[in-house]
């Protein structure tokens, strides 16, 4: 592998640990999953650091599958490049035969800020990159008067609103990816507010894909993450000018001492404010 800039390695790299992945799955088979899970984050950390430290070896690195002893040696806090990157994002789903909702991650967190950054979904054939960021859907429609969703967004825009739900490009309802296992029930609840489907989806990495790709409009969720589970495909939505943020609206930071994330919304940016609207008046 040839050094590139940072965009196209980050791209380069995920979708080369993705193929191997994929590899992996064939030759071990699904027999023991829990035996699957563990030999693919192990050789897709394996490869990813070590093409980092030959790539970029001036650069530190955040990886999921870091041993504490590991972390704690790290220079990343002091250092001004840090690829944050996760193996192998939805572990669950890539042990479950036919499951195509998980990814590989692989972000460059600079001097404060995200760069670059990929996403690879190998089971599903690309990766998304900020080399080439997707481009988004249409935007949505206004929401009409007369109903709770209008009355959402008009809390946004201080004008009066309210008939039917807030529909989403091309017509239908919104659609908000949640966690497979473990949904939110504010989501839940948010769903009914603004008159939305959930749709269950594996990875955040998958999950935050499919906002960009128009299989959904929204990912939401509170109650655990890292760094490592949003930065890269938070890295592609920003490039691609969807809107990324903590649930209460504050903006996502990386590269911290303590790398928990716990929750995030990624949405199409005309659908924020409704969205982030109803989520202030469900926590009051």
């Amino acid at each position: 592998m040839t050094i590139r800039d940072d965009h196209v390695l980050a791209g380069d790299l995920a979708a080369e640990a993705g193929e191997r992945l994929l590899a992996l799955r064939e030759k071990e088979g699904f027999g023991d999953p829990s035996a699957l899970r563990a030999r693919g984050d192990a050789e897709s950390h394996r490869f990813l650091t070590e093409a980092l430290a030959r790539l970029r070896p001036s650069d530190s690195v955040l990886s999921e599958e870091a041993t504490q002893q590991e972390r704690l040696a790290s220079r990343r806090l002091s250092a001004e490049r840090v690829w944050i990157v996760d193996p192998l994002d939805g572990t669950r789903e890539f042990a479950e035969e036919g499951r195509a909702d998980w990814a590989v991650h692989v972000a460059l967190w600079e001097r404060g800020a995200l760069t670059a950054g990929a996403v690879a979904l190998p089971a599903q054939g690309r990766t998304l990159s900020t080399a080439e960021p997707p481009v988004l859907p249409g935007p949505l429609p206004a929401p009409a008067a007369g109903t709770v969703a209008g009355a959402v967004a008009g809390a946004v825009a201080g004008t009066e609103t309210g008939a039917r739900a807030v529909i989403r490009p091309g017509g239908g309802r919104v659609r908000i990816a949640v966690s497979r296992t473990r949904p939110p029930e504010f989501v839940q609840k948010l769903a009914y507010l603004v008159g939305a489907d959930l749709v269950p989806i594996g990875s955040a990495g998958a999950k935050i894909s499919a906002v960009l790709t128009g299989e959904v409009e929204a990912y939401v969720h509170a109650g655990g993450q890292y760094e490592w589970d949003s930065a890269a495909p938070v890295a592609v939505a920003l490039a691609s000018g969807a809107h990324a943020s903590r649930i209460d609206g504050s903006a996502l930071t990386y590269n911290q001492d303590d790398p928990s994330l716990p929750d995030i919304l990624v949405s199409l940016p005309g659908l924020a404010p409704t969205l982030l609207a109803g989520i202030r008046d469900l926590h009051r």
